[in-house]
């Protein structure tokens, strides 16, 4: 993801297939949520922006919106709801937003058309936040202490919620780790960039510790991660299974940047992809061939970019002066 120094940035949306045209409507809906946490109110905005076919979901000016995937630069479908990330799939919207400037911050969970179902105090500057694709498992990383994965001596919290059960994991610290394949205990372990598999347990993640950034592969009904690779960052497992995109730091030191990147899960081959630019954001999937991942430009805004999974072709603006594409 792009600096911090913005609060208002990002994330999304990543359902499984495409979000429906009927979907997109509910985020014209006015989503302003009453202080006391009741029924969302409503206000009708205007829909002629709403073009049938997918959409993606994007935060405009730190506000959820959609814009037409055939069209991603055209017209937007503004609500008022604020994030400084989002995310969202199969109808389970995730938002997170400081309620404070002392590190208060709320998760909330909406419903597609953006009535509040949950609400989950949390401490730390909103980071990361990703919906599983069928929209029950909802994960967020949040800074505790700096604002950088660049920066020396940064800490991170992570936690996982089953939004149907309601099974609230704080901190993915509480999970029993094996490295190397043996047990593995370190007081300077982060964890954050979660991504699910489509059963709802299996989730994959970055797991900091002893100068190394590790993808893990966790089990959350038994509260376990294994390291599988070194130097994978912010992992988004594809729609198909198959590989992950992930941020890959630059020579193994994140001070000299990253590059963007995906790994075949079966084979563990690395592709570098076409973008050179240093890249700090978790990507996301369009497609099982697509990509598309933030980055801001000089004058602080960020633009949406995509690019293709296998290492051809080349970088194209996809959606301007916006953050965290998801379908």
């Amino acid at each position: 993801m792009n600096a911090l120094s913005r609060r208002t940035r990002i994330l999304i949306a990543l359902a499984a297939a495409t979000v429906l045209a009927s979907l997109a409507v509910g985020y014209t809906l006015l989503a302003s949520e009453p202080a006391d946490g009741g029924t969302t109110n409503r206000a009708t905005v205007d829909k002629s922006a709403l073009a049938a076919g997918p959409r993606l979901q994007v935060l405009s000016n730190g506000r959820l919106s959609t814009v037409s995937r055939n069209d991603p630069a055209g017209p937007r479908a503004v609500s008022p709801l604020q994030c400084d990330r989002a995310y969202a799939a199969a109808g389970t919207v995730a938002c997170l937003r400081p309620v404070d400037p002392l590190k208060a911050t709320q998760l909330v969970i909406l419903d597609s058309d953006l009535r509040r179902q949950r609400a989950v105090p949390v401490t730390g500057f909103p980071n990361r936040l990703r919906v599983s694709a069928s929209g029950r498992m909802v994960a967020w990383t949040l800074f505790v202490d700096g604002h950088s994965y660049a920066a020396n001596g940064f800490s991170t919290q992570t936690g996982i919620l089953d939004t149907r059960n309601g099974r609230l994991i704080r901190s993915l610290e509480e999970f029993k780790v094996t490295r190397h394949g043996g047990p593995y205990r370190a007081a300077d372990i982060n964890f954050w960039g979660v991504t699910f598999a489509t059963d709802d347990n299996r989730f994959y993640a970055t797991m900091s510790t002893a100068g190394h950034r590790y993808l893990v592969e966790g089990d959350f009904a038994a509260k376990s991660v294994r390291t599988l690779v070194d130097n994978v960052e912010c992992p988004s497992l594809s729609p198909d299974g198959t590989r992950i995109a992930f941020k890959a730091a630059v020579g193994g030191d994140p001070h000299r940047g990253w590059r963007l990147s995906t790994l075949d899960l079966t084979t563990l081959r690395i592709t570098p992809l076409a973008e050179t630019r240093s890249v700090d954001d978790q990507p996301a999937w369009i497609d099982d061939s697509t990509i598309v991942y933030a980055l801001q430009r000089n004058d602080g805004i960020n633009n949406i970019w995509s690019l293709p999974a296998d290492g051809t072709g080349a970088p194209r603006l996809l959606v301007p002066e916006a953050n965290s594409p998801a379908p």
